[in-house]
């Protein structure tokens, strides 16, 4: 009888906890289905004030508008911004993790102290060094370039720090140690033994990056704002927010912003599998 009502106990909480996770789900789903929606529809329809889920009939002319823009050039722009994206993403999580693997698998006179000097680097805004970047960007006459944007993120804390809790609860010293024995290189064991063992933490954080680095807006507006050729998605989108009243078309703008959020789904939808199982054996050291 105690056993049959423990049961039941744990069916009505799992229930619940089933109701709860679908009610926040469908709460977040609920402003992406929104922005599809807004983006089928006129600029009168969205801007009218009446609430509607309901689909509207605008959608093929705003997507035209939008691909054909040429004071907003939307292809060039997910072109940079898949561009930009995509090497912060290798080269953050491929050094961040190598400078993870030298202070997790060597010692060395000042190790703490480079590691607690990297973790206080996490504490600095962006903000604060921005007009510093700014200026020694201006002085290597690299604004209006792409460059400013990738190189900065082969130095990457935050995903240091991660890399380095994940090493500790899933990369056994005595792994790396065993492939020295057998004369392997310091290179090919970081490449062949560690970067395999890291992949779930990798593409957790290759997802963040790609992620952040897509969304960002404050630096290619600083570093780009002079070069249209050169814009990213959220300058482009931040451009047409800024237009005249004749020309400002808010379901071309829904459209638009739908439109750059398309490739961050495609990412996610291939790297998901390891977002789960990497949060939680990077957290064990947490």
């Amino acid at each position: 009888m105690e056993k049959k009502m423990n049961s039941n106990s744990v069916k009505t909480r799992r229930v619940i906890a089933y109701i709860v996770l679908v009610f926040f789900a469908a709460l977040c789903l609920f402003w992406f289905l929104l922005l599809f929606v807004n983006s089928t529809k006129t600029h009168g329809e969205v801007t009218n004030g009446h609430f509607s889920i309901l689909p509207g009939s605008n959608l093929v002319k705003n997507f035209k508008a939008a691909i054909n823009d040429s004071s907003a050039p939307i292809i060039k722009g997910i072109t940079n911004s898949f561009i930009v994206s995509a090497l912060n993403a290798l080269l953050c999580t491929y050094f961040s993790t190598m400078t993870a693997f030298a202070i997790h698998a060597y010692n060395f006179k000042g190790k703490k102290a480079i590691f607690v000097f990297i973790l206080a680097i996490m504490m600095i805004p962006t903000q604060v060094t921005a007009l510093g970047f700014i200026k020694l960007m201006e002085s290597m006459k690299l604004t209006g370039h792409l460059l400013p944007l990738i190189l900065p993120a082969i130095a990457s804390p935050v995903t240091f720090f991660y890399m380095k809790q994940y090493m500790e609860s899933g990369m056994p010293l005595e792994l790396l140690e065993a492939a020295r024995i057998d004369g392997a290189g310091e290179l090919r064991i970081f490449n062949t033994i560690a970067l395999p063992l890291m992949k779930p933490a990798i593409a957790v954080q290759a997802i963040f990056s790609f992620v952040g680095s897509w969304n960002n807006y404050f630096t290619p507006a600083l570093i780009l704002k002079d070069a249209k050729d050169k814009w990213t998605l959220p300058v482009i989108i931040a451009f047409l927010r800024s237009a005249d009243f004749k020309s400002f078309d808010m379901g071309k703008i829904y459209m638009t912003i739908t439109l750059s959020i398309l490739p961050v789904i495609v990412v996610y939808i291939f790297l998901s599998k390891h977002l789960v199982g990497g949060l939680a054996v990077g957290a064990v050291k947490g």
